[in-house]
């Protein structure tokens, strides 16, 4: 691969899997945008990227608001080059009954995982059309599938992979492919959100949960940055608008 596709953009990276993933990448050689709400919260996971020899900058914006992502582009551009790689990670949960779910709690959770996704990509898009060469890559969630209290964001969920798969389409003729890596249970701080909304410890929580994974383990960051590392390589390039679940067991 070229250094004209070595600029990788990660949304959400300033923790969790989103750091996982930016670290991955760094390490498979990519200079990395690590992109969340503010600079100063992804300082951490750029630190530890140039201590292992990596390449990363910090950048901060809102990827719901059009005119942040716009600005985030025109600092990436001036300062790294021009990204042909794509991680939509940013998203968030705000689980509650549909029936106590107001407006806000819907359109919150939507607009970072739906809109951001898809001003993310209009802002890089021009640049991997011009290189002739890009991978984006969503990543969603085994709520996709439907999960109690959590209609916004198994909605927000879905509403990647459609988007996902309509680039693929839209997007093949360009040497563009476009790929969604769909966790299952991944321990990070919005797994210990989940388990004190449950009234239980993390350690009880994952007990529980463990049972019901036939490999008899939870996921890491590092097992989605894996499935990320491939996406985007150049010999994924047959591969475009697949789900990939990572969750330890078969998804239907």
């Amino acid at each position: 691969m070229n250094s004209t596709k070595k600029i990788a953009v990660v949304t959400g990276a300033a923790q969790g899997i989103g750091a996982g993933i930016a670290k991955r990448l760094a390490n498979d050689g990519f200079t990395v945008v690590v992109l969340d709400l503010t600079e100063e919260a992804c300082y951490n996971t750029v630190d530890s990227i140039i201590k292992n020899g990596g390449h990363a900058i910090s950048i901060g914006a809102d990827v719901a608001n059009e005119n942040n992502v716009n600005s985030a582009m025109e600092k990436i551009i001036s300062t790294v080059g021009e990204p042909t790689v794509l991680i939509n990670n940013a998203g968030f949960a705000r689980d509650v009954n549909i029936d106590l779910m107001d407006t806000k709690d819907w359109d919150d959770v939507i607009d970072v995982h739906l809109r951001g996704s898809f001003l993310m990509v209009k802002a890089s898009l021009p640049y991997m059309k011009k290189t002739g060469w890009g991978r984006i890559v969503n990543i969603s969630s085994i709520s996709a599938t439907g999960h109690s209290e959590r209609a916004n964001y198994c909605a927000a969920k879905a509403g990647m992979h459609g988007f996902i798969k309509s680039l693929a389409v839209e997007l093949g003729p360009f040497g563009i492919t476009a790929n969604v890596v769909a966790p299952g249970l991944i321990v990070t701080a919005m797994t210990e959100a989940t388990a004190k909304r449950n009234g239980l410890s993390l350690e009880n929580h994952l007990e529980q949960a463990v049972k019901n994974i036939p490999v008899n383990r939870t996921g890491t960051p590092d097992d989605i940055a894996h499935a990320v590392s491939f996406f985007v390589s150049e010999e994924a390039g047959f591969v475009t608008g697949q789900v990939l679940y990572v969750a330890g067991m078969p998804v239907s």
